[in-house]
């Protein structure tokens, strides 16, 4: 079928598969820079059941890209075409919409084989990208960091490797018949591959290094017993919104898939916790790529090594079910499924008859946040949750404080947990302080002397 459609936002930017456009490794040439591509969006039903969420998400993708949707085509197959991925009676018809509508690419919501991808372009005569190719392409719009754009060339690079071809002409780089320059030479094939595999090296040697810097910030914060909570969740659900409204960071937030790809880290600080740090990171999707999952590895590692997730979810959203299920399996693909999890349910503001409240289970313990981030309401709440969630057993201690332990008092006072004092017949300060296990932890590193005071206390009475 053909359904056509024209997309609402009025300014987007040229769309392209960036480092193949501009590297000439590429055979397909882009349109001129500024642009708008004009889009054919096509989808395969495999089977009887019809993921029409499936097709929404990847018409918000192509938009969310900058294209200009003319049509979306579907069709329905028990298996995959071998040749065309959507059929030979499907792949003509695609090609028919190229040329009445003059479409300058044709988006598949598919992963396709390289031999597929040359297939349609030699019959449509236009580009073919794929959803792994499109998602890579908002991606390289949306990198900002010196890291975020390493990490974009090198799941393009990986992706790109994959479909390389031999062109028409120019095959050998080694022509004539002087000595020692005969026979066919490296093709330009070998040398784009080689090229490309030079590349990859640099930049997974630049990737190491900044991983490197990263687990020494991580050890750092773990050394002196900072958790660390991650903002985790489906692409525009509100992460970034949440943050700014936690931090006041200043983060960009936009109404649209991976509106901000570089993770940021901002220190917040929780009642009965102290110092905290709050990362967000990288929004998730359906099918994510598992070369883009591979190039930020080192950006994912600050969600498999937090002390606490924070799940953002969009209460709105009538798929919020299959996007937590979605957001769980990449979590499951990078080992961090297992790290105590509350649930952020946010743009509550849309939904009726639903105020910021927190939800426990039958223990009394907070699994969900009702908020939000936009309107600020909930905040609180996300707080008061956190440190209920962040705070481990509480220690309970009886110290006798000489009066050479001022710097010591003064950090009580500063915490808030002092819960009696008196003075003994000498003068000295007995305090009585209540606080969470890690401070406690924390101030034993930088007061060894306080396990003499805990026994002094004893003696005392």
């Amino acid at each position: 079928m053909l359904n056509e459609s024209l997309p609402n936002s009025e300014e987007y930017s040229a769309f392209g598969f960036a480092l193949s456009e501009a590297n000439p490794i590429s055979e397909i040439k882009a349109p001129i820079e500024n642009n708008r591509d004009k889009a054919i969006l096509v989808h395969l039903y495999l089977g009887q059941h019809k993921d029409v969420e499936n097709l929404l998400e990847f018409q918000t993708l192509a938009e969310s890209a900058g294209v200009e949707v003319l049509a979306t085509l579907t069709t329905t197959r028990q298996s995959p075409h071998i040749k065309y991925y959507v059929g030979q009676g499907k792949a003509e018809e695609i090609a028919e919409a190229v040329e009445q509508l003059e479409a300058t690419v044709v988006l598949v919501n598919h992963q396709l084989s390289p031999a597929q991808t040359r297939n349609l372009q030699s019959l449509c005569g236009c580009r073919v990208v794929d959803r792994t190719g499109l998602i890579l392409d908002i991606f390289a719009q949306r990198a900002r960091s010196h890291e975020g754009k390493l990490q974009v060339e090198l799941a393009q690079l990986r992706h790109l490797s994959t479909r390389l071809v031999r062109r028409v002409t120019n095959q050998d780089q080694q022509k004539g018949g002087s000595v020692g320059l005969r026979g066919p030479g490296e093709t330009q094939l070998e040398t784009d591959r080689r090229l490309i595999k030079v590349r990859i090296q640099q930049l997974l040697s630049r990737l190491e290094k900044v991983s490197k810097q990263r687990n020494q910030n991580r050890k750092t914060r773990q050394k002196a017993d900072i958790p660390t909570v991650s903002l985790v969740g489906y692409t525009n659900a509100g992460k970034s919104t949440l943050f700014n409204a936690i931090t006041q960071a200043g983060v960009y937030a936009a109404d649209q898939l991976f509106a901000t790809l570089d993770p940021t880290l901002r220190r917040i600080q929780v009642q009965d916790v102290g110092t905290t740090i709050l990362a967000d990171t990288v929004g998730f999707i359906r099918f994510l790529p598992h070369d883009l999952v591979s190039a930020f590895k080192s950006t994912l590692q600050e969600t498999t090594e937090a002390t606490l997730l924070l799940h953002v979810i969009d209460g709105s959203d009538d798929r919020k079910n299959e996007n937590i299920d979605a957001v769980n399996q990449v979590l499951d693909e990078i080992e961090a499924l297992d790290i105590p999890t509350l649930l952020v349910f946010n743009k509550i503001d849309k939904l009726e008859g639903i105020e910021p409240h927190i939800e426990r289970n039958d223990d009394g313990t907070a699994i969900a946040v009702y908020l939000s981030a936009q309107k600020n309401q909930g905040i609180e709440l996300l707080f008061q949750a956190i440190q209920e969630r962040l705070r481990s057993n509480l220690v309970r201690e009886t110290l006798l404080l000489p009066v050479t332990a001022g710097a010591i008092y003064a950090q009580f006072k500063a915490e808030n947990c002092i819960k009696a004092e008196n003075f003994n017949d000498f003068g000295e300060r007995i305090v009585q302080i209540e606080v969470n296990e890690v401070q406690w932890h924390k101030w034993l590193k930088h007061f060894p002397k306080l396990t003499e005071y805990a026994e002094l206390a004893k003696w005392d009475n």
